[in-house]
């Protein structure tokens, strides 16, 4: 009996410890520690960068068992920032983003496999002008731990590769800018 109880104990106590590693997360976009950044071949001789300045999202990540982690991200399509209006005016209307008609794009991820050594790959569904796609998004931890005001975080980078036409981007800009590559800052404030 008392080897019973003792069994149950620490059963009981392998699961609150568990529990206590699983956490959820805020993305921390009003500190702006958290970026959506994108970059585009302009006529094979240099690049174009610009931003998604509007977005929320959070994640769910455990440290002991990180495959078990998932994110979700909203992006507000109007908020895309190329350091330069008139270009932004052009990525927002129908030519591109078509942000009148596609206000919002989101990322929700369906698996996320860790490599042993922090990195791996997380597959979800982007959607972006009015189409899902399933896409692959190499990803790689930055970090956790506690801040200084008594909070605690979790940090990670990725990066993916979007062909424009697959979501319906069918404006010509020549074969050396058909591919899209983001890159992604992702730091969380545990909730």
């Amino acid at each position: 009996m008392k080897a019973k109880m003792i069994k149950g104990f620490a059963i009981a106590g392998l699961l609150a410890t568990s529990q206590v590693q699983a956490a959820d997360y805020v993305i921390d976009t009003a500190g702006a520690h958290a970026s959506i950044e994108f970059r585009i071949s302009h006529l094979g001789t240099s690049w174009l960068v610009g931003r998604f300045n509007d977005f929320k999202g959070d994640f769910s990540y455990d440290s002991a068992n990180p495959n078990a982690s998932s994110i979700n991200v909203d992006i507000k399509t109007a908020s895309i920032d190329s350091n330069h209006a008139e270009r932004d005016k052009h990525l927002r209307s129908g030519d591109f983003l078509d942000v009148s008609k596609y206000p919002d794009a989101s990322f929700k991820s369906k698996e996320i496999k860790f490599n042993g050594n922090g990195s791996g790959t997380m597959t979800g569904d982007l959607t972006l002008h009015g189409v899902t796609k399933e896409v692959d998004v190499k990803i790689a931890k930055v970090g956790e731990g506690k801040d200084p005001w008594g909070g605690y975080r979790a940090g990670f980078t990725g990066t993916t590769e979007l062909k424009l036409k697959d979501f319906g981007i069918n404006y010509n800009l020549g074969p050396a800018s058909e591919t899209v590559y983001l890159d992604l800052n992702v730091e969380g404030k545990r909730k």
